[in-house]
């Protein structure tokens, strides 16, 4: 789609805003500031649709956009699933196949390397299982998210489950370990086929890298086409930072990065704004909710 169509967006259609939290929407604490709050609260007011999508679960997506009145469901977990941050309820799960589930966990078994697993009850609460030993990074990872009423860790002393999860119920396999390790198993995955692996660098450094490997039809694209659905948008702008965007920003009619994504969301994104550190997304939404 070239920027001229992209531009279309503006002339009269019913638009969906969705945006990516860390480093978008999010300040460079991690959080939504104040004003940011207050210019998103006035262009609902005014009739904008808006949403996120993001890799984040709504253990913290909640406390995030507390103050907030979002009332469409939300991308959560790279396109897992959507959730109804007012009813808590998850919506249009994207689960692993029974059987990719099964040859996935062969592969992490017979390469020795520890997994988080990711599963929705039918409590609507994820319940997470830990394969193989933990490390101090994966136990420290664990203790940050232990207290939400969102996630449920199901992990003995030694760091490892006595059970795992029914391979019908499977959103995600994630991981943190050494790189070496990790793009060995990241190889045999995108072999097996039948899911979506993700390989990548973030905040541990180069020596650590994080491997998350959803199924084959869960992404932000799929998951933003359904929220506008939900919406009855006819016209979706979305807003992206990093690489995990790209699909999203993608398959949109009008796509904008700020001024801090990578190089590679500037070159596929239709426009460039402010920082995340300047509420640029929530004026960019506001602004032209007020010109339509």
């Amino acid at each position: 789609m070239t920027r001229h169509e992209q531009e279309g967006f503006r002339k009269g259609a019913r638009t969906l805003y969705i945006t990516d939290l860390d480093g978008t929407l999010l300040d460079s604490t991690g959080h939504v500031t104040e004003t940011s709050k207050h210019l998103l609260n006035r262009a609902i007011a005014d009739g904008a649709l808006v949403s996120v999508a993001t890799a984040r679960t709504p253990a913290t997506i909640s406390t995030l956009l507390k103050g907030i009145d979002i009332s469409l469901p939300m991308v959560v977990m790279t396109g897992a699933a959507l959730w109804d941050m007012k009813k808590n309820r998850y919506y249009d799960v994207r689960f692993h196949r029974p059987e990719t589930a099964r040859k996935l966990l062969d592969i992490y078994i017979e390469e020795n390397l520890p997994t988080f697993i990711y599963s929705l009850g039918e409590d609507h609460i994820i319940h997470i299982y830990h394969l193989g030993p933990m490390d101090e990074l994966a136990r420290q990872f664990m203790e940050e998210r232990d207290k939400s009423p969102f996630k449920i860790f199901h992990v003995g002393a030694d760091g490892s489950s006595d059970t795992l999860p029914p391979l019908d119920r499977v959103l995600l396999f994630l991981t943190m370990q050494p790189t070496e390790a990790a793009r060995r198993v990241y190889e045999r995955v995108c072999e097996a086929g039948d899911c979506r692996p993700i390989f990548y660098h973030d905040s541990y450094g180069d020596e650590i890298a994080e491997l998350e490997v959803f199924a084959a039809d869960a992404s932000k694209a799929v998951g933003v086409r359904e929220v506008a659905k939900i919406a009855g948008a006819d016209s979706v702008v979305a807003f992206g930072d990093n690489m995990n965007d790209l699909p999203m920003l993608r398959a949109a009619d009008h796509s904008v990065c700020v001024a801090n994504a990578v190089e590679e969301v500037k070159a596929t994104a239709a426009e460039t704004i402010g920082p995340n550190t300047d509420d640029s997304v929530a004026r960019y939404i506001l602004n032209h909710t007020e010109k339509s």
